[in-house]
């Protein structure tokens, strides 16, 4: 009688972080709304032209300031009582390094100057290269599958596996709740002996995260 063997294969690659997304805000508030724009203006501006600098020596990608928001509101001051009128300007500006030496400097820098945000730093890998290591992670999880099922045969003394499915999580009998994307988790550690120490981002390793469900048969 042949046996029918279902496995989930999975595995977990680990790669450097090749390239780092930083998000930044420069926000300026005030009881004048143009003056709050007029200054959030003046911090985009050489902001920007250090990020034309760093493109033109390569360690820039691709970068964009393209988000603009003022708004108005009246701050609570406690016991239900609003204060006065309050104006906000915002404007988003977003960078993609490859060169973590400079990206440290540059952070460095605008995390000390008033009126500027480092909302986040994404890293991970270049979208041509993260291709190439899914696949690796896959031919990795189907052959995690292979192991286990022959594993399940060998412990009921059957003979060699032999596949007939394969497929992504929770589809092999027919379309199912969405398998999941192949996962990075990502980190940063922020170092420095005083406020005068200079700014020492490492990233941790990108993590490539794929699973792939299989079934076999085994004589």
């Amino acid at each position: 009688m042949t046996l029918e063997i279902t496995v989930r294969g999975s595995a977990e690659l680990r790669y450097p972080a090749e390239r780092a997304v930083v998000s930044m805000v420069a926000a300026i508030e005030g009881p004048d709304k143009q003056r709050a724009f007029d200054d959030a203006v003046a911090i985009q501006e050489p902001l920007t032209q250090q990020l034309r600098d760093l493109a033109d020596r390569n360690a820039v990608i691709t970068w964009s300031s393209e988000q603009v928001r003022v708004f108005s509101h009246r701050p609570w001051l406690g016991d239900g009582q609003r204060g006065d009128l309050t104006h906000v300007a915002r404007l988003d500006v977003s960078a993609e390094f490859t060169d973590f030496e400079r990206l440290s400097g540059f952070i460095d820098y605008w995390a000390g100057r008033d009126g500027v945000e480092i909302a986040s730093v994404h890293w991970d890998v270049t979208p041509r290269h993260r291709r190439s290591y899914e696949s690796e992670a896959r031919k990795a999880a189907v052959d995690d599958a292979v192991s286990k099922a022959q594993a399940y045969a060998d412990a009921v003394r059957r003979g060699r596996v032999i596949a007939v499915q394969l497929a992504d999580p929770g589809m092999l009998d027919g379309p199912a709740e969405r398998p999941p994307e192949p996962m990075a988790r990502m980190a940063a550690t922020f170092e420095g002996a005083d406020d005068r120490a200079g700014l020492d981002l490492t990233p941790d390793e990108i993590v490539i995260h794929v699973a792939v469900d299989a079934r076999f048969t085994a004589e």
